[in-house]
């Protein structure tokens, strides 16, 4: 008996949404843009934005020299080659 997963169920769920003029239009612009449907955009961004959400909340766990460790990384001042290039480099706002 073979297990079938989730991502290869055919079945299709509707998910009704109440949006303004303005936002719906914003919607298909950018979707057009992308080549794809309004559904298809919307579904991408709500996917993208559900994982990212997720993603987010990730707790690590770590033992107690590791953790002072990373504290102790943390409150150290930056600094290093790359760091004095970015300090030394022009800043746009600057000219």
């Amino acid at each position: 008996m073979a297990i079938q997963s989730t991502l290869a169920d055919p079945q299709t769920h509707a998910v009704n949404l109440r949006i303004r003029a303005e936002i719906r239009a914003l919607i298909d612009q950018a979707a057009k843009a992308q080549g794809k449907t309004r559904s298809e955009f919307m579904i991408d961004a709500a996917r993208r934005a559900a994982e990212e959400s997720l993603l987010d909340q990730t707790l690590v766990r770590v033992d107690q020299q590791t953790y002072d460790h990373f504290l102790e990384v943390l409150d150290q001042p930056p600094g290093g080659e790359g760091f004095e290039r970015l300090m030394a480099a022009p800043k746009p706002w600057q000219n």
